[in-house]
């Protein structure tokens, strides 16, 4: 009797648990770091983002671009706090910068020397930003700016698109998500000009906002094109709702964030991650007639609260990187850096004739398991995620540390050599796995 051969799917379910089995020996330690944490959380979890199965990497410290974790294994970090961490770990200006910050004392219940320094950097690297008004995450800063929105336009509704991200409260990968804020969101497809065009002019008397990431990022980092969100901008001005970019991620970009990269000027812009020199921070800002709102001079003025808006480790933090670090050269040279290995990296994809590759814009790139040209999330959904799986738990054996979901983060200490050794970990990734990798 002739024995049949294992099937692909079969296959690749096999070397999945094949790799999870081999990271779960090497990690003991973290293992047990996970096991005592399920004794007082749910999931060993407090952020859903960093738990994969068989269980999250116990990360002990960092330095510049490099990890250690509980098992004392060694990692290249190309994932950066998911963006925040664009400093790298305990970068030198940062770290003086905070220790003056804390020689002064931490909460000093009231307006305080920085925060105006800090809110003239940001004005001056984003011309849309005529006033601004910081928070302790995105996810306010976007919600704050939907609020703002409403409240200028006297509408109710707010567009957002499928695969969108905006914070813990405001995520789209799904449609609509039972923890979402509960707005009267209308929801769109990215990149569908049409689309948008026909919801913004159905609800053109109720429309207050469209909301959209100028590269959706956790959405699998697909970039919209220059047409799509001038097509929004257009809109919006012929109905009197706002635009707002959110360049929470995307802010990085370029010395004047996406928008400066493509001149197009939203009514109002997001801001997070790195801006506050990787500490908690958000910040939101735009046209000054709208962020007049919350002038509290005026006693119809909107509320706006936070006890640590203004707090001096953010605020300190944050005037160090953007004026001595993350300058308009720095900006350049580091997505120039992350252009390039995203090129080489599609180069082996072509070259090998995988079904693979890696969308995203400068220093920001996710990998794909399909070959196939990528508009919106729904070009990603019946994709096989194993072959993510596949490729983390890859990247981890080689020293390279990514998220479970594929993204890859460039951080200003990563240099053109740590990127050589992504790319050879990534060849030796399809040469390994060649046969459970479908054919371009």
């Amino acid at each position: 009797m002739t024995q049949q051969a294992p099937s692909l799917d079969t296959s690749l379910a096999a070397a999945v648990a094949q790799s999870a089995a081999d990271y779960a020996r090497r990690n003991p330690a973290s293992q047990a770091q996970y096991e005592r944490a399920l004794q007082v959380m749910p999931g060993g979890n407090t952020r859903s983002v960093l738990f994969y199965e068989p269980f999250p990497l116990a990360i002990r410290r960092g330095e510049d671009c490099r990890l250690w974790d509980a098992d004392g294994h060694e990692y290249t970090d190309f994932l950066a706090e998911f963006t925040a961490g664009l400093y790298g770990h305990s970068n030198p200006v940062i770290r003086v910068a905070v220790q003056a910050a804390l020689e002064n004392g931490i909460n000093l219940t009231g307006h305080n020397l920085l925060e105006s320094e800090l809110a003239r950097l940001v004005c001056d690297r984003f011309p849309s930003i005529a006033r601004l008004r910081f928070t302790n995450s995105g996810t306010e800063a976007n919600l704050m700016a939907i609020a703002v929105a409403k409240a200028f336009t006297r509408r109710g509704k707010v567009l957002v698109f499928q695969g969108a991200y905006h914070g813990g409260v405001l995520t789209f990968a799904k449609g609509h998500s039972p923890v979402n804020v509960p707005h009267d969101f209308l929801i769109g497809r990215y990149n569908d000009i049409a689309d948008a065009q026909a919801l913004i002019q159905a609800n053109a008397g109720e429309l207050a906002a469209v909301l959209v990431e100028p590269m959706q990022g956790a959405g699998g980092c697909i970039p919209a094109t220059p047409e799509f969100l001038a097509a929004l901008r257009e809109a919006t001005q012929d109905t009197g709702a706002l635009l707002i970019f959110d360049e929470v991620m995307t802010s990085r970009l370029g010395p004047q964030g996406r928008q400066g990269q493509l001149g197009i000027t939203p009514d109002l812009t997001t801001l997070g991650k790195y801006i506050g020199g990787g500490m908690s921070f958000g910040a939101f800002g735009g046209r000054a007639d709208v962020m007049a709102l919350f002038d509290p001079r005026h006693p119809d003025a909107l509320a706006h609260a936070g006890t640590f808006n203004n707090n001096v480790l953010t605020m300190s933090a944050g005037i160090a990187g953007l004026s001595q670090l993350y300058t308009a050269e720095a900006a350049l040279a580091l997505n120039a850096l992350g252009d390039g290995m995203r090129e080489r990296l599609n180069a082996v994809c072509r070259e090998q004739g995988v079904a693979l590759q890696f969308t995203g814009l400068g220093s920001l790139m996710n990998l794909q398991a399909t070959a196939r040209p990528i508009d919106h999330i729904g070009d990603t959904t019946d994709t096989d995620p194993r072959i993510k799986d596949l490729f983390f738990f890859h990247m981890l054996e080689a020293g390279l540390y990514v998220a479970r979901r594929g993204f890859t983060v460039l951080s200003l200490p990563i240099t053109p050599s740590h990127v050589d050794k992504y790319v050879s970990a990534f060849e030796s990734f399809v040469q390994r796995h060649r046969t459970l990798l479908a054919p371009a």
